[in-house]
């Protein structure tokens, strides 16, 4: 991400240093932060390595991830202002893949690390279903439905195959399929819209959803106890 008017750039969860540096230098910027979404590995990785480049770096995640990114500099929370440059942008606190796990949204895009992924969502290893069901459909789907969603990992062609196994009489789910194919092409960023019309864990009060549910044996009462029983589906899938 990078600020038109002074050249400023961050980067979400850098994994490997030299791709971000090569981005950074194409595109003549100055990197000066780095927002992580939450502490796996696979997410900030290279952290220092970048700061062993850039001394000054602004390393920023949430307040409770403080012992968990020994590289951080800046702590934040639900709500917190977050700039580069002249772009500004505001902290969703989204516990449930982890405690810790944050989006970062500025203007008409969403980082979601590994909290929305195309067409699904994160494994709990921390939060519980509860947390997961909240931080997507409280906060997240509340979203302008225009808003870019740049997630985590390249799951969605999976993630379209469960969710046909839930909903197989959603036409959206199969147009988006045709679309992504076998996973060969890269689906992100998604758009909200988009991921209200095939995402099975934001359309938990899906009549056909529901009733899969029941067939399976869960409860459908109450949408939280859907969305619990079908991660526990894409868990097994």
């Amino acid at each position: 991400m990078i600020c038109p008017a002074t050249g400023e750039a961050a980067v979400v969860d850098p994994t490997e240093a030299y791709p971000v540096m090569a981005a950074v230098e194409k595109n003549n910027a100055r990197l000066t932060t780095v927002l992580c979404t939450h502490h796996h590995q696979d997410h900030i990785g290279d952290i220092p390595m970048l700061q062993e480049r850039l001394s000054d770096l602004e390393v920023v995640c949430h307040v409770s991830d403080k012992n968990r990114i020994a590289q951080a500099t800046n702590y934040v929370d639900e709500g917190d202002a977050v700039r580069v440059g002249n772009l500004q942008g505001r902290v969703l606190a989204t516990p449930g893949h982890t405690t810790g796990s944050i989006c970062y949204h500025f203007n008409e895009h969403l980082f979601s690390g590994d909290t929305l992924f195309g067409a699904g969502c994160g494994r709990l290893f921390e939060g519980t279903p509860a947390q997961m069901y909240s931080s997507l459909n409280d906060k997240i789907a509340l979203l302008p439905e225009a808003t870019q969603i740049y997630f985590g990992h390249e799951y969605t062609s999976k993630n379209l195959a469960f969710a046909r196994t839930v909903e197989p009489g959603n036409e959206h789910i199969e147009e988006y399929r045709a679309r992504v194919g076998g996973g060969g092409m890269k689906s992100t960023p998604t758009t909200l819209r988009l991921e209200k019309l095939v995402n099975p864990f934001l359309r938990c009060d899906s009549e056909e959803i529901r009733e899969t549910v029941r067939e399976k044996g869960g409860s459908a009462d109450d949408p939280r106890e859907v969305f619990a029983f079908l991660r526990q589906l894409r868990n097994d899938f």
